[in-house]
């Protein structure tokens, strides 16, 4: 069965290379015309809001969660389909996770990197059952892998655990994975 609803991280800055606001454009794009909710942190800036603008464009579902001490610096994106404000970073996330089939982390800063290790945590512990993904636009994501394998080399992080991230740099690729994904462990999605 397809996955109709995707948590999006990723930075609320553009970054450096226009390759990044190029696939988040493409992701919303996507997105909207395959039927996928967007659920993201409800912010109008950086990809962030590429993706969701995108989407919306084009007619699809976007679910933004945003803190509201947040709305002020990230510029909360009042035309989503659905706007949902709460009181803190923890409750976002837990939020995002709650609605969230699956999790695609796009280029972003120390909040992307966050909230892509609590639900590859998460993961881990059986907490969920939901496929998590690095979307690695022009080997963004390299360094991240490498270091990753380095902790299975040093006995901090099971080979099978980190097996369990899907990895790409075809959003389209990454899709058919996420629909293909089947959990670890005891329990599904």
């Amino acid at each position: 069965m397809a996955i109709q609803s995707i948590c999006i991280y990723c930075g609320s800055r553009p970054g450096n290379n226009p390759a990044y606001v190029t696939a988040a454009a493409h992701i919303g794009q996507l997105f909207a015309q395959r039927g996928i909710t967007l659920l993201f942190g409800g912010g109008n800036v950086g990809l962030m809001g590429t993706v969701a603008n995108n989407c919306l464009d084009n007619g699809g579902k976007v679910i933004g969660v945003i803190p509201s001490f947040m709305d002020d610096k990230e510029l909360g994106l009042e035309r989503c389909s659905e706007l949902l404000w709460v009181g803190s970073m923890h409750e976002r996330k837990n939020k995002l996770a709650e609605l969230s089939e699956a999790f695609i982390a796009l280029p972003g800063g120390p909040g992307t990197m966050d909230e892509f290790f609590e639900m590859f945590t998460w993961l881990q512990l059986q907490l969920h059952h939901k496929p998590v993904a690095l979307f690695n636009i022009n080997g963004y994501y390299n360094g991240l892998l490498a270091f990753m394998q380095h902790m299975v080399n040093e006995g901090f992080l099971k080979q099978a655990h980190f097996d369990q991230i899907i990895v790409s740099d075809n959003i389209e690729s990454l899709l058919e994975q996420l629909n293909a994904y089947e959990a670890v462990g005891e329990g599904k999605r």
